[in-house]
């Protein structure tokens, strides 16, 4: 796979690009990494890449020349696969695992970067195939969007990471939280590695597994649930879980009946004491 960054700091991506499962993907040819300041595709002696807003306003919008310039001189005309050119945005698609999925199966990946105020509505119009934004805020650019989007893609890639299993099921690839994990020492601070663990029964193991992330979606994401339907054992275990929180949670207000019972008992005999 080729990944082309077109920004106006590529320094940025000096780091990310040359450490940790990047870098090593990089190292083994499996993808090559580049960065382009699209400030060298400006056509004013000034190199300006922005301008102000036709109709007032506030801020500076990014000039389209540069833009498709550097995508231009990046993509052939004659070119058999045409890439992905992925604009990084507020307004664009929430990126999921499935979209990195969907990304991981391309040849070739343009990111363009933006800073000021926003794009040239041409850009998105006529240039792009994709707006992604990775959640519902603001920063000050690109950048750092466009990293986490070429991380969570590269890692899905054939032959990054060490074990194939662990990208086949990370949080969200199977639709659900990751389950926990556990190493060594089986007891720390009085904390102990789960039992079925270390039992060496994998059938058991992969239920336990099975089983805990479907909870931990449950209590932390349950809106991944949506849409989803539940095996007959799955409906089993939610039903078990229900009546166990319905349970602990009775537990915990009879416990507060309780003490707000010695609570006040304590208060009348303090108040007798004292006439």
């Amino acid at each position: 796979m080729r990944i082309d960054v077109l920004t106006l700091f590529p320094e940025m991506f000096a780091g990310v690009f040359g450490s940790s499962i990047l870098g090593k993907a990089r190292e083994k040819g499996i993808v090559s990494l580049h960065t382009v300041n699209f400030r060298d595709y400006s056509t004013n002696k000034h190199h300006t890449v922005d301008d102000a807003p036709y109709g007032g306003g506030g801020g500076m919008v990014l000039k389209p020349e540069p833009i498709f310039g550097a995508v231009e001189a990046l993509t052939s005309a004659e070119a058999v696969v045409k890439p992905r050119i992925i604009l990084m945005c507020p307004q664009g698609q929430p990126f999921s695992q499935a979209k990195a999925e969907e990304l991981a199966a391309e040849k070739h990946l343009v990111f363009i970067c933006g800073h000021y105020e926003g794009y040239d509505e041409r850009i998105r119009e006529h240039l792009v195939t994709d707006e992604l934004s990775i959640g519902d805020y603001v920063l000050t650019g690109g950048e750092l969007p466009a990293m986490v989007v070429i991380d969570s893609v590269v890692r899905l890639l054939p032959g990054v990471l060490g074990n194939e299993l662990s990208a086949v099921t990370d949080s969200f690839s199977t639709g659900l939280l990751e389950y926990p994990h556990y190493t060594r020492p089986v007891k720390f601070r009085d904390w102990e590695v789960p039992e079925v663990l270390l039992s060496g029964h994998h059938v058991n193991v992969d239920k336990w597994r099975r089983q805990m992330a479907l909870r931990r979606t449950l209590e932390r994401r349950p809106d991944l649930l949506s849409g989803r339907e539940l095996s007959k054992e799955e409906r089993l275990w939610q039903e078990q879980w229900q009546r166990e929180q319905a349970e602990r949670a009775q537990r915990e207000a009879q416990g507060k009946a309780r003490e707000g019972a010695a609570s006040d008992g304590a208060v009348e005999t303090h108040k007798e004491a004292g006439s």
